[in-house]
C-alpha cells in the first residue's frame, strides 16, 4: 500500500514533553512522514467511526503520567473508545499504555506493580506460539527491547494469544486472535537514543525503578534493533 495513513491515539497533557517526540518515534519507526500520522487525543475526545474511516492503520503508545489502573471519568471513557476500536477490526498496533489499556478494555486485569517494574532495556522471550506466529516468527527466539513501565498486565483478556515473555513479566506481548490487532509492553516504536532522551525527560522514572543516577542508568542500557524491526514487520504484514 502506498502512502498508508496512520492515526496515533495518545493519552498525555498538552505539557507533557514527549507527546511531539513520540509522533517522531513511530513515523520515524515506520519511515513515514510525520505528516502521515493523525494525532488523536484520547483524554479530551471520544473515538468513534468517523475518526476511522480514513484510516489504514492505529498505533496506541504510552503515558507520561496516566496509569491504566486508575477507575476515574478520564479512564472509563477511554475504555469505551478502545472497545469501539477493537470492534472497528482496524490494523492496531499497541505499546506500554496501549498493550495495557487494550487488556482491560477487553476483560484483561492490570495491576501498579513497582517490584515488577522494567526501565531501560530488559530480554525478551517469545513463547511457543510466538516462535509460530507470522510476525513475531520473522525475529530472533530471544531479543533486547526498550521498556519503561511500572503497571503490568496480570491477566489477558479472552481470546488472546500469548507471544512473549521477560523473566520480570510474563505478559510482555500477546494478539488478539481473528484481528489484526497486536500488543506489546515494550516499545518498539524507540530506538536507543531516543529512550533515553525520554527517560532523561522523566526522571523520578529513573531515580524510583532503577534507584541510580541517569548516567550510571544510561550506560546499562543497549541498542534493541530486533526490537526496533517489529512495526514495520506488523505494517508490511497486515498493509502489504
Amino acid at each position: 500500500m502506498n502512502n498508508p495513513r496512520y492515526l496515533l491515539i495518545q493519552i498525555r497533557d498538552v505539557d507533557d514533553p514527549i507527546r511531539l517526540q513520540e509522533v517522531g518515534c513511530f513515523a520515524d519507526a515506520l519511515q513515514c512522514p510525520q505528516e502521515s500520522v493523525t494525532v488523536f487525543d484520547l483524554l479530551s475526545t471520544s473515538l468513534n467511526a468517523s475518526h476511522l474511516a480514513d484510516i489504514d492503520m492505529v498505533m496506541i503508545g504510552g503515558s507520561g503520567r496516566y496509569s491504566v489502573t486508575s477507575d476515574a471519568a478520564w479512564m472509563q471513557k477511554a475504555i469505551v473508545s478502545l472497545e469501539r476500536l477493537l470492534e472497528s477490526g482496524k490494523p492496531t498496533f499497541a505499546s506500554c499504555w496501549g498493550f495495557q489499556a487494550l487488556a482491560r478494555a477487553a476483560g484483561g486485569k492490570v495491576i501498579h506493580d513497582l517490584q515488577h517494574a522494567e526501565l531501560g532495556t530488559s530480554l525478551v522471550t517469545l513463547t511457543e506460539a510466538g516462535k509460530l506466529d507470522p510476525i513475531f516468527s520473522q525475529l530472533p527466539e530471544s531479543f533486547e527491547a526498550y521498556m519503561g513501565h511500572e503497571d503490568r498486565v496480570i491477566e489477558m483478556p479472552p481470546g488472546t494469544t500469548l507471544l512473549a515473555s521477560t523473566a520480570s513479566v510474563a505478559q510482555q506481548a500477546f494478539r488478539f486472535d481473528g484481528l489484526p490487532v497486536y500488543c506489546t509492553q515494550f516499545h518498539p516504536e524507540l530506538t536507543l537514543p531516543s529512550l533515553l532522551s525520554r527517560i532523561e525527560a522523566y526522571p523520578e522514572y529513573c531515580e524510583r525503578i532503577a534507584q541510580l543516577p541517569f548516567d550510571v542508568f544510561r550506560r546499562q542500557c543497549q541498542a534493541a534493533p530486533q526490537c526496533e524491526a517489529l512495526l514495520p514487520l506488523f505494517r508490511d504484514h497486515f498493509l502489504g
